[in-house]
């Protein structure tokens, strides 16, 4: 592993089939729905125990902090972690952003939004920091950033399926540590844990990236919680 860098762990939960949402729609959401589907809710805690665990610094989207709801938020949260967050468009609004602030330790914004939201909120919430790319993210950069600046030894990844890709692509996921719900649910529109572009030809495959199983755990109301290194 990448000495000048984070250890990187996508942790997330999945059907069998690899599906990370329950449908193509913005509405559609595992953590909605799945509570909702009968042999499938009774062994969902379990996740979130896993989730519990993982590292003192995550890394996820706008885009999903949008879709659930923290744009609304109100009340005052328990800080719980270091929270990265990539933002692009932007998702969060001012309120969104003041709100994670509030429950991080340390909020990073990785933006290439000159008018982000967070520039703003960053003159009254003390624990942003921002980390501005004018055109393009430059992922090596920011993952080193946070190991030599900021003493992160270990990122875990909760992003959607185009950004899991571009960092598997890139080389930067170290491990994957995975819950498989006990559920198909199809449909090739509907996200997946690795999405984006699509391999074309025989000259690529050496983007594909092999895995050494390093756990495999049976849980209870049939889920599974598999781990592997990825061989990069």
């Amino acid at each position: 592993m990448n000495e000048n860098r984070t250890i990187n762990t996508l942790f997330l939960i999945q059907s069998l089939d690899g599906k990370i949402s329950t449908g193509a729609t913005y509405e559609m959401d595992v953590d909605k729905d799945f509570p909702r589907i009968p042999e499938v809710k009774d062994g969902l805690y379990q996740y979130y125990d896993l989730e519990k665990k993982t590292d003192y610094f995550s890394l996820n989207t706008g885009k999903v902090f949008e879709k659930i709801g923290f744009n609304e938020k109100t009340e005052t949260p328990q800080k719980v972690c270091n929270f990265i967050v990539i933002d692009n468009k932007p998702h969060l609004n001012s309120n969104g952003i003041k709100y994670l602030a509030k429950k991080s330790v340390k909020l990073f914004i990785v933006t290439t939004n000159k008018n982000h939201p967070a520039f703003e909120a960053n003159k009254e919430e003390n624990n942003i920091e921002i980390f501005y790319y004018p055109e393009k993210i430059d992922f090596y950069d920011m993952f080193r950033k946070l190991k030599q600046d900021y003493n992160a030894e270990r990122v875990t990844i909760q992003s959607g399926g185009i950004l899991n890709s571009e960092f598997l692509r890139l080389g930067l996921i170290d491990l994957v540590s995975i819950v498989i719900a006990p559920c198909l649910i199809g449909g090739k529109d509907t996200p997946s844990l690795v999405d984006g572009e699509s391999l074309k030809n025989e000259s690529e495959l050496f983007k594909i990236k092999p895995l050494k199983l390093k756990a495999c755990d049976k849980l209870e109301h049939s889920y599974l919680h598999l781990e592997y290194e990825v061989i990069n």
